[in-house]
């Protein structure tokens, strides 16, 4: 080896050396980066010289079999967080056990006051807290039922804002798409983008989980789980109208819902044939369309149950057959033809309400009354009681086909919710574990900021030996030239 090609073959080193610096310091500064892949040089032999290294290039190191999975649990996540906070939220509007505004204990309050004030009738006091306590009754399915539609109202202005969300996003991974080639081309440093890139792809994944297909010069194509062609050269385009203030009987069917379109197209969102299968925005289609729906008739039995109980015929001598019960329909009887939202209308007859101009007196001698009557005769109080305790078949009862009384309907709603509420906290528990685990297995994967140091200590072994050779090719030079 000649003083040239060992001057050459050190000051080739020092520049994969500096350039290996470099790479080592963005690892470490970027370690937490989202998004961010570990970088590593890529060293050849100079092949026009034959001696030397040279720098091929930067390679980004990243696993595309672990990233997949780990969207795969990040998508689950997203789903089950805002399937388990729906459910809370029902538990939270029908109350719990040890909750002294639930039904169970509201309808509980009503029933005892009529067995207080069937031990005294002739007190008017104890006659007025058996219509507020009923009132308070028909009040608390009122809030109830709000509290859904709430929920419902929630998910439908999600949808919209995820919506526009998801079609911003596809069109900056386009535009990423053809920005990437054009930079590399132009000799650029693309690795920056990419991580751009994959964290725009993990958001649209958290609503619509996503397959990314690499395809040539660096670009992808995103498809969704369902099948829809989310990103294929051009973004598809999302279309979606916020209704906001839904109310128990709009669905997609009868056209007062949107439903989702993708490029004009209608796009499946039920759960069992979703083409959005999975993800945040599935989630809130099922909350909107198919478990507020439920949690809505749930309530709405319960209603029924009790307007039909005080209209049970025989039950008050002094009612014609069609007037009103204790409960009643916004003032009106059970009318079959229009079950939806039965909870958020219920309400107590304002001709026994002592607040609204009725008189309490009716609950003990008839709501059709015309005048009061044996102040101290209880039959009619101990026969309300009596209708609430009565088992009795319940029409189009979503908790089973056995007979019920007032309480099991309550109950029976009550532990639903709570069971579906405890359900879907343990599948949140589960996604949770499942996307900390893939997401640490992938981070092992990453930047490892010990490798580094350590990687950072040859490199400079490597320059303090290169330029050592410089140094003493220098000293060589000099002694040939004093000679």
């Amino acid at each position: 080896m000649n003083l040239s090609t060992a001057f050459n073959n050190a000051v080739s080193g020092l520049t994969a050396s500096s350039r290996g610096t470099s790479v080592v310091s963005d690892n470490i500064a970027n370690a937490r980066t989202p998004g961010y892949a570990r970088r590593s040089l890529e060293l050849t032999t100079n092949v026009i010289s034959g001696n030397g290294v040279r720098t091929v290039g930067v390679i980004r190191n990243q696993d595309p079999v672990l990233t997949a999975n780990r969207r795969t649990t990040d998508a689950e996540l997203a789903y089950q967080s805002a399937v388990s906070s729906f459910h809370s939220g029902v538990e939270g509007v029908v109350g719990t056990v040890d909750d002294p505004t639930s039904l169970a204990n509201r309808l509980a309050e009503f029933d005892s006051s009529l067995i207080t004030a069937a031990s005294l009738p002739d007190s008017s006091e104890r006659l007025d807290q058996v219509a507020r306590a009923s009132r308070d009754l028909a009040n608390a399915l009122n809030s109830a039922s709000e509290g859904v539609r709430q929920l419902r109202s929630d998910a439908d202005r999600s949808i919209g804002k995820q919506v526009e969300s998801l079609n911003q996003t596809l069109k900056d991974i386009e535009k990423l798409n053809a920005r990437i080639p054009a930079v590399k081309h132009a000799g650029g440093e693309i690795g920056a983008l990419l991580d751009q890139r994959q964290v725009l792809i993990d958001q649209v994944n958290e609503l619509v989980p996503v397959n990314a297909v690499p395809r040539a010069n660096d670009q992808v194509s995103l498809y969704s789980d369902g099948g829809l062609i989310l990103l294929e050269g051009t973004a598809a385009e999302f279309s979606f109208t916020t209704t906001g203030d839904t109310k128990p009987h709009m669905t997609v069917g009868n056209g007062l819902l949107s439903g989702l379109e993708m490029n004009g197209s209608l796009v499946r969102t039920s759960r069992d044939n979703a083409q959005i299968r999975g993800g945040a925005l599935m989630a809130m289609f099922e909350i909107r369309d198919e478990l507020t729906v439920e949690a809505q008739a749930n309530l709405d039995s319960v209603a029924r149950d009790l307007i039909e109980r005080f209209e049970t015929p025989g039950l008050d001598l002094t009612a014609l057959p069609t007037d009103p019960g204790l409960f009643t329909d916004t003032g009106n009887r059970f009318d079959a033809t229009a079950p939806e939202g039965l909870a958020s209308r219920i309400g107590l007859n304002a001709i026994v309400d002592p607040d609204n101009g009725g008189d309490s007196w009716r609950l003990r001698d008839g709501l059709g009354a015309v005048a009061p009557g044996d102040l101290g005769d209880a039959t009619q109080l101990q026969a309300f009681g009596a209708v609430l305790s009565d088992a009795r078949p319940v029409a189009g009862s979503p908790f089973g086909t056995g007979n019920m009384r007032a309480s099991d309907l309550t109950e029976a709603l009550m532990s639903r919710t709570g069971s579906d509420a405890h359900t879907a906290s343990q599948r949140l528990t589960f996604a949770n574990s499942a996307q900390l685990e893939m997401a640490r297995i992938e981070a092992e994967q990453g930047v490892d900021t010990d490798q580094e140091l350590q990687n950072l200590m040859e490199i400079e072994q490597a320059y303090a030996a290169n330029a050592r050779v410089i140094s003493v090719v220098d000293e060589l030079m000099q002694t040939l030239l004093r000679l």
